[in-house]
């Protein structure tokens, strides 16, 4: 799941991007709105963390530019403005949640768990395929109850698998899924990740196939 962060304090940015880059996410910073708008015409994201006040276009512009657009992804604003004026024209605007500064990490994170869940179409918080299930709300997978250890880059791969098993994801969409603006992750470093990804879940019933020249998909393994 990708994060974009829009917002001009650049200690409050790169806090947010801390926190959600620790939960496994990919996340990208820009600190004004023009910036903002800029990045969103080229560039997929799952989720737009989004302030109001910023230079070279509000926060509202750049949410009606981007529903303009038919970007589709979900929008958290997270404002000092928490009049309920301002929160009507954000939510009018096409906002899908708004929260007001100071904020609750815990609660932010409850947030963006829930509107990744809603953006990915998920109404329950547990995913399941084969034996293996996958809890929305902490991104822990498990067999038959027990947690299966993996590492925060192999979670958010098999995250973007989970959520469309049997389906080929393709290469640069799981590049994009995984990797910020500053990262450089290659194709034979998704490789690497499939292969770890393929050991750990031999034992679960699940592999991870090579669609070649295309992607990877999430198959079960046949009956021994």
């Amino acid at each position: 799941m990708r994060i974009l962060v829009v917002e001009d304090n650049a200690t409050l940015a790169n806090g947010l991007a801390a926190v959600l880059k620790g939960s496994g996410y990919a996340v990208d910073i820009v600190g004004d709105g023009a910036s903002a708008i800029a990045v969103l015409a080229t560039e997929r994201f799952d989720l737009v963390i989004l302030d109001l006040n910023l230079p070279e276009h509000d926060g509202l512009e750049v949410l009606r530019v981007m529903r303009a657009r038919q970007h589709d992804a979900s929008v958290l604003i997270l404002s000092a403005r928490g009049a309920a004026d301002d929160r009507v024209k954000g939510l009018n605007l096409g906002a899908d949640d708004y929260m007001v500064k100071p904020f609750d990490v815990g609660e932010l994170e409850a947030r963006v768990r829930a509107l990744l869940r809603r953006q990915a179409g998920q109404k329950s918080a547990t995913v399941s395929f084969g034996d293996v299930s996958l809890d929305l709300n902490s991104r822990t997978f498990s067999a038959a109850g027990v947690a299966i250890d993996i590492p925060a880059r192999e979670i958010s791969l098999l995250e973007t698998l989970f959520m469309r098993a049997g389906k080929v994801v393709a290469k640069q969409s799981i590049i994009e899924s995984l990797a910020g603006f500053d990262e450089d992750l290659s194709a034979n470093a998704i490789e690497q990740y499939v292969s770890r990804l393929r050991k750990r879940l031999a034992p679960h019933g699940l592999t991870v196939r090579t669609a070649r020249g295309i992607g990877y998909y999430l198959e079960k393994m046949p009956a021994s």
